[in-house]
């Protein structure tokens, strides 16, 4: 059962494949929110998802970033490359695949001081056991993904 929601998960994933361009950033259809409004920077000083507060939001590459903290908030001012989400915050096992998902907050990796996002745990695990390989792929593929 567990193998035919993979097979399902995998037909949506490359059923979706875009014939154009997708945003720079995953966003939320309402509020327009990067990482689901998560605070990108928690991920790297708490090693943990931590949910953004609207009193601290902060306008990049037309989305709108969260944060738990002003100091958080005045990290990501000074360095949002450091702290953006790779592949623009879209699952990042779908990339490697050529294509784009949506992603789980919960479901992250911090790996050589970058951030990666993955659609839900079952993806993220098969992420892991072969990263370093899906990396490559997924950096070969976003530009390509960016302009399509």
């Amino acid at each position: 059962n567990s193998w035919m929601k993979v097979m399902g998960f995998m037909l949506a994933l490359f059923s979706s494949t875009s014939a154009y361009a997708v945003d720079e950033i995953n966003t939320t259809y309402f509020g327009n929110l990067a990482i689901k409004g998560y605070d990108p920077v928690a991920y790297f000083t708490e090693n943990r998802p931590v949910e953004g507060d609207k009193k601290f939001e902060y306008k990049w590459k037309n989305a709108t970033w969260r944060f738990s903290s002003e100091h958080n908030l005045s990290l990501f001012k000074t360095h949002p490359e450091q702290y953006e989400p790779q592949y623009g915050g879209y699952c990042a096992y779908a990339v490697a695949k050529d294509s784009t998902a949506d992603i789980d907050p919960s479901q992250f990796t911090v790996h050589e001081g970058r951030l990666y996002l993955n659609y839900n745990k079952k993806v993220n695990v098969r992420w892991l056991a072969d990263r370093d390989a899906f990396i490559l792929e997924a950096n070969r593929n976003w530009p390509k993904l960016l302009e399509k």
